[in-house]
């Protein structure tokens, strides 16, 4: 069959889609870059925020409009609303969070066994470019109960993978596959989950995520290993130890949500504006150079101009190296769909241009730290051939996307980069020679 794999939202979501992309092409099919004559598309969903969700809604109906075939969904929004995710057209099968790591021998009519064995072939989900990185989901579900989240509704309660099947993926994704794009293998792996830092947790004798990294530092020669997002109330001092391995890429993902203290209560989020604070610089003093970055809500429920300003400016006080910013989008069935107070729409669309003012400032400043220096890049793609050689983009250990001119392709490698310029897209650099030992 030629099958076409679609995602959006989370880095888990794509962790999940790059293992059903490798479990396809085990299984002898073809995978496609579009809809358009696929026998088969299967669309992962999103249910994060109301735009996730139409997201979610127009991939299907795109996928309809460009074939005749079957479309199976899943994902948190088919599994939080069904009943409209199978009213769609050309929708045939509906797998919900609880049977997804299952999808593809269910729809293949094949056992699980007959994937267990497989080598993870790093193909590219097809539509995107080429990746270097391994997305490996390592854990899933959460037990938090955050009031604006569907999270733990759509994925349930938290699940670890064991040690050995998490190095057994990287191993995998670090051999790649003779004759395929990724041949020589991923350079960076990513390991994700709903609720990373609660890995370990359910599994028997009881673990912690540091027992996970260390395992893998140890167990692997993988070049680069970086973590997702990171709750703060999971991460203590002693954790950024870790760091004194220098391929652990020097970039924390810790969503703050609010700098506002009665905010975050409402949130239902562990965590203080005190106690994050102190905990960014733990992580500064062990980590040189770390890159901080986070979420943040604004206009949640009840957040009047007060709270928004001590909220804001906690945040320019972080100096956070970038970040995502969310619009507050109710989501029914969570607590705070609930809540009096309900923030005008504009309202909340003006204060989240506030809120990306200063976090796109403190991220320019992190940047300009590192004019001059010279640093490793993974160059992700090549964009075009000209005069000057390969315009290639790549990111650094801590997460600087860098453009250079290259004299070759340079996809898929690790290679020193003088940083000499900031523009609107990022870092400009030159490509060094390799060190000579």
């Amino acid at each position: 069959m030629k099958i076409y794999l679609d995602t959006i939202g989370c880095r888990l979501n794509q962790a999940e889609i790059e293992t059903y992309s490798r479990q396809f092409h085990a299984a002898g099919h073809t995978l496609i870059p579009t809809p358009d004559g696929a026998d088969l598309v299967v669309v992962n969903t999103c249910a994060v925020t109301a735009a996730a969700v139409s997201d979610s809604r127009q991939k299907i109906r795109q996928a309809a409009r460009a074939f005749p075939g079957e479309i199976a969904v899943t994902g948190c929004w088919s599994t939080l609303d069904p009943q409209a995710a199978a009213s769609l057209p050309g929708v045939t099968r509906l797998i919900p969070n609880s049977h997804k790591d299952s999808l593809v021998p269910a729809l293949l009519h094949l056992p699980q066994e007959s994937f267990d064995l497989e080598p993870l072939a790093r193909y590219a989900v097809p539509g995107a470019r080429l990746r270097t990185r391994a997305f490996i989901k390592v854990q899933d579900g959460c037990d938090n109960r955050c009031t604006f989240c569907v999270t733990t509704l759509a994925r349930g309660a938290g699940r670890s993978r064991p040690i050995k099947d998490v190095l057994a993926d990287i191993r995998a994704a670090l051999r790649g596959v003779p004759g395929e794009p990724c041949a020589n293998g991923a350079q960076e792996v990513v390991i994700t989950g709903v609720h990373l830092g609660s890995w370990g947790a359910d599994l028997a004798p009881r673990f912690n995520l540091r027992h996970l990294v260390k395992a893998i530092l140890d167990e692997t020669d993988l070049p680069r290993l970086r973590l997702s997002s990171l709750e703060p109330w999971d991460l203590d001092a002693e954790f950024f130890s870790l760091w004194e391995d220098r391929r652990l890429c020097r970039h924390l993902h810790l969503p703050l949500q609010s700098g506002c203290q009665a905010t975050l209560c409402r949130m239902a989020r562990k965590t203080t504006p005190e106690s994050y604070a102190a905990l960014v610089a733990a992580a500064r003093a062990a980590i040189p150079g770390v890159a901080i970055t986070s979420d943040l809500i604004v206009g949640f429920p009840g957040e009047d101009e007060a709270e928004f300003s001590e909220s804001l400016a906690f945040v320019g006080e972080i100096g956070f190296a970038g970040g995502h910013i969310f619009t507050y989008s109710s989501r029914p069935g969570t607590a705070a769909a609930r809540m009096p107070l309900q923030i005008p729409r504009e309202m909340r669309k003006e204060r989240s241009q506030r809120m990306r003012s200063v976090v796109a400032e403190s991220a320019a400043a992190y940047q300009s730290n590192f004019l001059g220096a010279v640093l490793p890049v993974l160059w992700e793609s090549t964009t075009a051939l000209g005069p000057q050689g390969w315009r290639s983009s790549g990111l650094t250990d801590n997460y600087l996307r860098v453009t250079a001119n290259a004299p070759r392709q340079m996809w898929n490698q690790i290679t020193p980069v003088r940083l000499t310029a900031l523009d609107a897209d990022g870092l400009l650099g030159q490509v060094q020679p390799p060190a000579v030992s």
